[in-house]
């Protein structure tokens, strides 16, 4: 019944500012659509993942309302040393949740928090 993941999607004040700041840092074109109530949709596609942001709504979508999605990495010091680099700043860990297995969490400029997982 349910196969991959497909989309991550993350409620942003700015969707476009987002989409543009994390399509640039992971070197794929960014996508966007209006909608006729005029809000904008903004995704790039990262490895099979449409990682999209849409408008926040206190109401149905507020803003940090997202779960975390967590990315697969070769070396968490080293994908968070990057992420810190280009403006994200510190949550969380890095944790070690099993023997080598570790994750970290990270808040972009927007407010969205991310995590990274691998050895």
């Amino acid at each position: 019944m349910f196969k991959n993941v497909r989309t991550v999607m993350v409620f942003a004040k700015d969707p476009e500012a987002s989409a543009d700041w994390w399509c640039r840092l992971l070197g794929t074109p960014v996508k966007t659509e209006v909608s006729d109530t005029g809000a904008v949709y903004a995704w790039g596609e990262i490895g099979g993942v449409e990682l999209g942001f849409h408008p926040a709504d206190d109401e149905r979508n507020p803003r940090g309302g997202s779960p975390v999605v967590y990315w697969e990495v070769d070396d968490v010091d080293q994908a968070r040393d990057w992420l810190l680099a280009a403006g994200c700043e510190h949550h969380r860990g890095p944790l070690t949740i099993e023997r080598g297995r570790r994750i970290a969490q990270l808040r972009d400029p927007f407010g969205t928090i991310v995590g990274i997982d691998g050895p």
